[in-house]
């Protein structure tokens, strides 16, 4: 048993693990949302619908968001007509172009995390990919390796399906796999393309209006590994703790399904009370070994669910309008692009950190927490302690 339990501690790293590069892309059509209803009426060929569609207005303008990202334009949707109806069987023709967008999207963010990170590609040991609209087997996993040209023995994990929590759960997953195998590099690549939810609107289902209203495109990659080699690795963030937890009397709160017309997206009016009313006992909990109980003096890098979710957190927490800076910039930039949403919100705020001249990648502050959340509801918490910026350590 001795023997044993020699080998597990040697294959185990001996440090916390540590974000060592990140990496953000997003496919070359530009939404401006001011202008989004006029284009949704048109290509759907609902411009009939006038009320319906200043209602979807009215959603478009609440929703903060001033532009976002779609692989598809208004000649690709024509070529798709089954695609712009409300029911229309258009499955085959919504997995055509998922099956080659999104590890396209995700192989653009790798390599740029990649690149920032600067260690040869054969040093990455673990694979995951998350996104929630890749159907087919071998997955994007796999095609991702082939892009990259990655070593064929490197391990891969597929994430499929969580929504919009799952950016977290991928870094939890991370976290593990890079503190449980000595000197793992594990690449975390989180690739969204909303084309599977993509559909004409309906009288009767708002809350599809209100997914066309908030959700945007994008690829998110980070490198996750312990013991950073120091200074050839520069780690941006460290992995203190993560946990995952469905909130209570939250069945159904945010549902997903899949048919032959596509996704359809349930949203009960509870969610941001849901959310609100929770995530302060998940930052008791999670902060409860460090002593923390001021959510001020801790850097915030939360999923941009929507406006109204973010509001309510900060009126729940009394969160001073600067907290949640970094999070509504993305919403504002590019809306709501589910799991690749939290490397977005970590990039911008590490980036606004050096500009602002801060002391820490977390905007001067030591400590900060990572929220994720999504059906369920699901609610991934991870507590970051950030490093020197300019520093050797």
């Amino acid at each position: 048993m001795a023997f044993l339990e020699n080998m597990r501690e040697a294959q185990r790293a001996s440090g916390s693990a540590a974000v060592l590069a990140i990496g953000t892309a997003n496919p070359p059509n530009c939404f401006n949302q001011a202008d989004f209803p006029d284009w949704y009426f048109q290509v759907t060929n609902s411009g009939h619908m006038t009320q319906l569609k200043e209602k979807f207005k009215r959603i478009c303008e609440k929703s903060m968001i001033e532009k976002r990202y779609l692989s598809l334009n208004t000649e690709a949707m024509k070529e798709r007509p089954n695609i712009c109806a409300y029911m229309e069987p258009s499955l085959d023709a919504r997995v055509d172009v998922m099956n080659v967008e999104i590890p396209k999207l995700g192989e653009k963010a790798a390599s740029i995390a990649i690149k920032e990170w600067g260690q040869p590609k054969s040093e990455i040991t673990h694979v995951i990919f998350c996104t929630t609209s890749y159907l087919d087997i071998p997955g994007a996993d796999y095609r991702l390796v082939k892009l990259l040209g990655l070593n064929p023995s490197v391990k891969r994990f597929m994430l499929c399906y969580h929504g919009c929590f799952a950016g977290a759960a991928a870094l939890r997953l991370a976290k593990d796999l890079a503190e449980n195998n000595a000197g793992a590099r594990v690449l975390v690549v989180c690739s969204e393309v909303i084309i599977i939810g993509f559909r004409g609107p309906n009288e009767e289902n708002l809350d599809s209006l209100v997914g066309h209203a908030i959700f945007g495109e994008g690829a998110s990659a980070v490198i996750v590994g312990a013991n950073p080699k120091i200074p050839i690795e520069r780690p941006l963030f460290f992995l203190a703790s993560a946990s995952q937890t469905i909130l209570p009397n939250s069945d159904g709160a945010i549902a997903e399904i899949v048919r032959e017309f596509g996704m359809d997206i349930f949203l009960k009016k509870s969610v941001e009370k849901s959310i609100a009313d929770n995530i302060e006992e998940n930052l008791k909990q999670a902060f409860e070994p460090i002593g923390i109980r001021d959510w001020n003096s801790i850097f915030w890098i939360t999923h941009p669910g929507g406006i109204a979710i973010l509001r309510g957190i900060e009126a729940k927490l009394g969160l001073n309008d600067e907290k949640l800076g970094a999070t509504k910039h993305v919403l504002r930039e590019y809306g709501n692009m589910a799991s690749a949403s939290v490397g977005f919100v970590m990039d911008e705020m590490r980036k606004r950190s050096l500009q602002e001249g801060k002391s820490t990648t977390g905007g001067g502050l030591k400590w900060g927490v990572l929220f994720g959340f999504g059906p369920g509801i699901t609610m991934e918490t991870i507590v970051l302690h950030s490093t020197p910026i300019n520093t050797e350590n």
